[in-house]
């Protein structure tokens, strides 16, 4: 559970993240009301091609409007090689979300060139790279993708494109995906980044949803990404601290302070030994707590 956000010890919620076609004006007002801790203004999958300009300009102007309150908003841009993908980081670079969603991210250079796109159009220094691994060569590059730039500060899962280039089944428990997970997982921990888990297909599935989300959240991602408002209550439910999580945190942390207080080396919480890892675990528990909280305002 939780984001770190690198290089400043902050824990950020990031339980929910919900795509949002950015040729719908109606959807893109809807969301300002959504509790969701992210949003992706999306430029890809959910926009024809022939509605590609006018949804870049639509969703620059939600995106500066500043509407959306405490949540995370990004734009996810047309993938390298496609005829729309240099305007479209322009535009979000003049824009100034709060990330740039890239899909088909399969390298370093990658992210390199966006990163140069980004800063060349005058990108501020709070709008990140947000890189979506979604193919058999992203799984096993993902560990120089998650490393590459310090404004990289999330994986985003394409587990949809991650079986298709497998030629998987889409199965309850992703037995078949569970390697890909796995792996960038590894690379985002190693790199201090988050990581946000994939989308569930079907809207109707809330049980198989929830069932997924507690997969994720079992797993270790930060949060998820959802594809319709009815997914946002169970995943902000899982993602979430639980209140006796949060209570055992505190009595771990308590009990490692009286401790240090007392000079005593060993401590105990319920039978159970506590070390420096348990603490600092406790700890990114409360951060966490804190943070849906504040989302939640």
């Amino acid at each position: 559970m939780g984001a770190t956000d690198e290089g400043q010890g902050a824990v950020r919620a990031r339980r929910s993240v919900l795509y949002m076609p950015g040729a719908n004006e109606r959807a893109l007002e809807k969301a300002r009301a959504l509790p969701a801790d992210g949003l992706i203004l999306d430029l890809e999958d959910a926009v024809a091609p022939d509605a590609k300009e006018a949804a870049r300009e639509r969703v620059a102007a939600a995106v500066a409007s500043g509407a959306y309150g405490r949540r995370e908003v990004t734009i996810r841009v047309n993938g390298p090689g496609t005829p729309w993908f240099a305007d479209d980081l322009r535009a979000a670079a003049q824009a100034g979300p709060d990330a740039v969603v890239v899909p088909k991210v399969e390298s370093a250079q990658t992210v390199r060139e966006v990163e140069r796109r980004l800063e060349e159009a005058g990108a501020p220094d709070h709008t990140a790279i947000w890189a979506m691994v979604e193919t058999p060569r992203a799984m096993l590059d993902a560990r120089a993708v998650a490393g590459a730039s310090e404004r990289l500060t999330v994986l985003v899962m394409g587990t949809n494109d991650l079986a298709k280039e497998l030629h998987a089944a889409h199965v309850p428990g992703r037995a078949p995906l569970l390697t890909g997970l796995s792996l960038a997982l590894l690379a985002a921990r190693e790199a201090g980044k988050a990581i946000l888990d994939g989308v569930f297909n079907d809207v109707r599935d809330l049980a198989g949803f929830e069932a997924e989300c507690v997969q994720g959240q079992q797993f270790g991602f930060d949060g998820k990404t959802l594809i319709h408002p009815s997914q946002l209550e169970p995943c902000n439910r899982v993602f979430a601290p639980a209140e006796a999580e949060v209570a055992r945190a505190r009595k771990i942390i308590d009990a490692f302070e009286a401790a240090g207080r007392e000079g005593r080396g060993v401590v105990t919480v319920d039978g159970r030994m506590v070390e420096n890892l348990h603490v600092e675990e406790a700890r990114r528990v409360l951060a966490l707590a804190a943070a849906v909280a504040g989302a939640q305002e």
